[in-house]
């Protein structure tokens, strides 16, 4: 619960590994590739991802992605149709030593991690398009996102002091600080998190667990369930919770419900995220 995007299953490797094997002896003729990829980016590319300089000497043509936020950019930029076969792998992070078993069947890797703010969301998007030959595309993307964060966070009043928020990734109480990609996301809007002074909230890379203790004494302004569809979540089950009912939160109904897929990701849906909470808090006169 505390990443910000699903991974492939293990077992899966092995079918993405399959496929590699029979992918060696089918491969599409570079020339062909080559030719595509002239229309609309140049290769061969070098891409500096996070498990290193990726080299791709021709547009991709067959793309697996193994993380949901960069199946959706892939899409987002244009490359979606080529998605689900194989002469590129994209992934968030190194499942299963996948670099290096695909390194034997000459697949390019390329490992784009969650990034930690909307800079690097960008960055993501251009590398991307350059990978895959739609680098108009992505910058279109970068263009329409950029816009739309833009006039979400305009269409907000200005606020003296950053109201307060817990966020809730699961029942047991894992949250985010304002440090992470999500609070980066919310401290746009003028929200900032109680699990930021939380003990061990550094050591836990940002997704501290934190105690209901904690969470009534810190008594926030806001609370965000990330668990609705995981966990079953809503505003009737935490107003039942043992000494909730007292919130600030709980008793002026600011409590805004997300959807799990929705808070997850990185890409396109960062948008659906920034609108969801600041029409909610537009409505609580916020």
């Amino acid at each position: 619960m505390r990443a910000l995007s699903r991974q492939l299953p293990i077992p899966a490797l092995a079918v993405v590994l399959a496929i590699a094997c029979a992918a060696c002896g089918s491969s599409s003729s570079p020339g062909t590739a080559a030719a595509s990829a002239a229309s609309s980016g140049t290769f061969p590319v070098t891409i500096a991802a996070a498990n290193g300089t990726v080299h791709i000497p021709a547009r991709p043509t067959a793309i697996i992605s193994l993380a949901p936020a960069l199946t959706e950019m892939l899409y987002a930029v244009g490359a979606g149709h080529h998605v689900d076969r194989l002469d590129l792998v994209v992934e968030s992070g190194d499942t299963g030593n996948l670099t290096k078993r695909l390194a034997a069947f000459k697949i390019p890797v390329l490992e784009l991690p969650a990034p930690a703010a909307l800079p690097g969301v960008y960055s993501e998007f251009t590398e991307l398009g350059r990978a895959t030959g739609h680098v108009a595309q992505a910058a279109t993307e970068n263009a329409a996102i950029r816009g739309q964060v833009a006039a979400i966070v305009a269409g907000l009043p200005h606020r003296s002091q950053p109201a307060s928020y817990y966020y809730e990734l699961d029942t047991t109480y894992y949250s985010v600080t304002s440090d992470t990609f999500v609070g980066h996301l919310l401290g746009l809007l003028g929200l900032k998190s109680i699990a930021d002074a939380a003990k061990g909230a550094a050591a836990a890379g940002g997704y501290p667990q934190l105690s209901a203790e904690y969470i009534l004494r810190a008594n926030p302004d806001y609370i965000l369930l990330a668990d609705t569809i995981c966990c079953h979540q809503s505003a009737a089950t935490v107003a039942a919770r043992p000494g909730w009912s007292s919130l600030t939160a709980v008793k002026d109904g600011h409590i805004i419900l997300l959807n799990d897929d929705i808070a997850s990701r990185w890409g396109p849906r960062i948008v659906d995220l920034l609108h969801t909470v600041a029409a909610a808090l537009a409505k609580h006169g916020q």
